[in-house]
C-alpha cells in the first residue's frame, strides 16, 4: 500500500478534508518503499528494504494553525487526525506571518520516476554489491560500500481546491576502497533517478585507480594552490552558497547576498561570468519535483527544494554570467515586498564546458586535484567562508600529468571567492542530486596538513 496511484492518494486527500470544519486545512500525503545494502571489509553486513506511508493534516483558524500526524488510514483514524488537529489549532498562538493557502495550481509532469528502479529487488541489490567487492578481492583491496534505492509519491492537497501527485524513483551508490595497509584511498558516489545509469563495477573501479594511486603519499606545503576540483569535491561548498540565496536573509543583513548599508546585491556581478546556475525540473538529468513542500518520495534532489505550501517549480535562473538574477522568496516576505513568490529550488544545475576532468588535468602546468571534501563546517556564513579536509585521493599535477599523490590538506575557502577565481569549467555530471562540472580553481586556500587518508 505504500505507493499508492493518484486517484487512490486523491480520494484520501478528499475524504480527509470533507471531515474538516477548520478555516482552511491542508493535507500532505507521502508513502515510499526502501531498500538498502550494506557492506565493509568486502562483506555483506546488512541489507534491508521497508515501506511507509504517512498522512499529516494541517488545520488553520485564522492565523493559529495545528499539525497533526499518522499512518492508519480507516475512517475513524482519518477524522480522529482532523480533530486533533483543529484542537492543536484552537490552542496555538497567532502566527503574524501566516498566508492564506493557495487555490488551484498547475504543476509540469517532470520525469521523476523511472520503471527500473522500481523493480529493483534483493537479487539486483546483491549483485550490484558482489559487482563491487568482486574486482577488489581480486586486487587485493578492501570495499566498504553502502546502496539505498527509493521508490516514493508525494501527494498535497488542500480545502481551496489544490491538488497535486508525483511519483519519483532515486537510487544513491557510494563506495570507499582502500589499500590492504590502509595507506591508500579512492571514493565515488553517484546518484541516479534510473539504475540503468548506474554500474558499481565500472564506479568501484574508479575508487580502485584512486586507492591504489593514493598510496605513499608525500607532503606539500599548504598555500594557495590551482586546484581541480571533482564534483563530488565542491558539491557541498556550492549546496551551501545555493542554500543561502534567501531573499529575506539577503533583506535583513544575514546573507553574503546583504548590502551594507541595506538592500541585497540582487543584480549585481558577484562571479566570474563563466558562472552560471540553474534549476530545472524537466531536466532529463536531473528530474526534480513539481511542487515544493510535498516531502517524501525518492529521487528529488538533497538540496531542499521548497515552498512548503505547493508552490509550482519552473524552470529558473539563478546566476547568470556572474549576475546574480533570483533569489528565492517565501509567499510571506514576497507579499511583503510587493513580488512574485519564488520557491527554493529541489537542486541546481551549473553550467560548464566539454571538457572531461582528464581534459582539465592535461591543461595544468602544477595543481592539485582534489577528490573529495569532507567534515566542512561554516567559519563565516555571512561571507560562505567553510572549512574543511580533503580526503580519498589527493594528487599533484604538474605539466598535465598527475605525478605523485600528496597528504591531506584542511582548507579555508569561500565559494564566493571561489568561482571568482575560475580557471575553467568542464562538462557537468551529477553529484548529491544537482548537476556540476569539475572546475579548475586559481589561488585555492590550504591552512594545514592532515594525516588521515
Amino acid at each position: 500500500m505504500a505507493i499508492l496511484t493518484k486517484e487512490e492518494a486523491k480520494k484520501i486527500v478528499d475524504k480527509v478534508l470533507a471531515y474538516s470544519k477548520a478555516d482552511e486545512m491542508s493535507v500532505s500525503l507521502n508513502g515510499n518503499r526502501t531498500g538498502n545494502i550494506r557492506y565493509a571489509r568486502n562483506s555483506v553486513s546488512t541489507s534491508g528494504e521497508s515501506d511507509n506511508l504517512s498522512l499529516a493534516v494541517t488545520a488553520v483558524y485564522g492565523k493559529r494553525s495545528g499539525t497533526a500526524t499518522i499512518n492508519e488510514f480507516d475512517d475513524a483514524s482519518l477524522e480522529k487526525t482532523v480533530r486533533r488537529a483543529e484542537e492543536i489549532a484552537k490552542l496555538a498562538p497567532e502566527n503574524p506571518e501566516y498566508m492564506p493557502m493557495l487555490g488551484p495550481q498547475t504543476y509540469l509532469e517532470t520525469g521523476t520516476y523511472s520503471e527500473s528502479t522500481a523493480k529493483i529487488d534483493p537479487e539486483f541489490r546483491a549483485k550490484a554489491a558482489f559487482d563491487s567487492i568482486d574486482p577488489c578481492k581480486k586486487k587485493n583491496l578492501t570495499a566498504a560500500g553502502y546502496m539505498e534505492d527509493t521508490t516514493g509519491f508525494a501527494c498535497i492537497g488542500n480545502s481551496k481546491g489544490l491538488f497535486g501527485y508525483n511519483r519519483s524513483t532515486g537510487v544513491d551508490f557510494s563506495i570507499t576502497v582502500r589499500t590492504a595497509d590502509g595507506l591508500g584511498s579512492g571514493y565515488a558516489n553517484p546518484d541516479v533517478n534510473d539504475v540503468s545509469k548506474l554500474n558499481t563495477k565500472v564506479t568501484t573501479e574508479i575508487a580502485m585507480q584512486k586507492a591504489l594511486a593514493s598510496a605513499s603519499a608525500r607532503a606539500l606545503e599548504p598555500g594557495k594552490y590551482t586546484v581541480i576540483l571533482e564534483p563530488t569535491a565542491s558539491v557541498e561548498l556550492l549546496q551551501n552558497m545555493m542554500r543561502s540565496m534567501d531573499a529575506r536573509n539577503a533583506d535583513e543583513g544575514r546573507s553574503f547576498l546583504s548590502k551594507k548599508g541595506g538592500g541585497t546585491r540582487l543584480g549585481e556581478k558577484l562571479f566570474d561570468e563563466r558562472v552560471t546556475f540553474i534549476s530545472d525540473p524537466m531536466n532529463p538529468e536531473l528530474p526534480l519535483s513539481p511542487f515544493g513542500g510535498g516531502g517524501g518520495g525518492g529521487g528529488q534532489g538533497r538540496f531542499g527544494g521548497g515552498g512548503g505550501d505547493g508552490l509550482p517549480q519552473e524552470k529558473r535562473t539563478w546566476i547568470e554570467n556572474g549576475v546574480v538574477k533570483n533569489m528565492y522568496y517565501s509567499r510571506y516576505w514576497a507579499d511583503k515586498k510587493g513580488v512574485k513568490p519564488i520557491p527554493a529550488p529541489g537542486g541546481f544545475i551549473m553550467l560548464g564546458g566539454t571538457q572531461s576532468l582528464a581534459d582539465l588535468i592535461k591543461s595544468t602546468d602544477k595543481g592539485i586535484l582534489v577528490t573529495r571534501f569532507w567534515y566542512i563546517r561554516a567559519v563565516d556564513p555571512q561571507t560562505q567562508l567553510y572549512t574543511g579536509l580533503t580526503r580519498d585521493g589527493t594528487f599533484y599535477i604538474e605539466n598535465g600529468q598527475i605525478k605523485f599523490p600528496i597528504k591531506n590538506f584542511r582548507f579555508n575557502e569561500s565559494p564566493v571567492i571561489m568561482l571568482n577565481n575560475v580557471e575553467a569549467l568542464g562538462k557537468p555530471v551529477r553529484a548529491g542530486g544537482n548537476l556540476i562540472p569539475p572546475m579548475k580553481i586559481r589561488d585555492f586556500t590550504f591552512t594545514s596538513l592532515s594525516d588521515a587518508v
